[in-house]
């Protein structure tokens, strides 16, 4: 394995994908959701992170949503399974069936 030279913050990678940067948080809150080691902390202050993630993790992460979105039905039981913030969920939700 490479080593890693670079991450992107969860911001970044939102913009990337067109996807919900607080959706994207959400899925990671759980760091079993991607591989060990695709979920970087960085140490901004001496209480204070941001979350990045490793290209591997933005790939995993990327690949993990596009096979969520194949059904509402699917998107659906991706959120309901993934994300722990029901208003989130909700909120998502309700942009898919725009």
């Amino acid at each position: 394995m490479a080593a890693v030279t670079h991450v992107c913050t969860i911001d970044y990678v939102a913009r990337m994908l067109g996807e919900d940067a607080e959706l994207l948080e959400a899925i990671i809150y759980n760091d079993d959701n991607l591989t060990y080691g695709n979920i970087v902390s960085i140490y901004v202050g001496p209480d204070e992170t941001i979350t990045a993630l490793t290209d591997d993790g933005i790939e995993e992460l990327k690949e993990m949503i596009r096979a969520a979105r194949i059904t509402n039905k699917t998107w659906h039981e991706f959120l309901d399974n993934f994300v722990d913030d029901t208003d989130l969920v909700t909120r998502i939700k309700a942009k898919s069936l725009r």
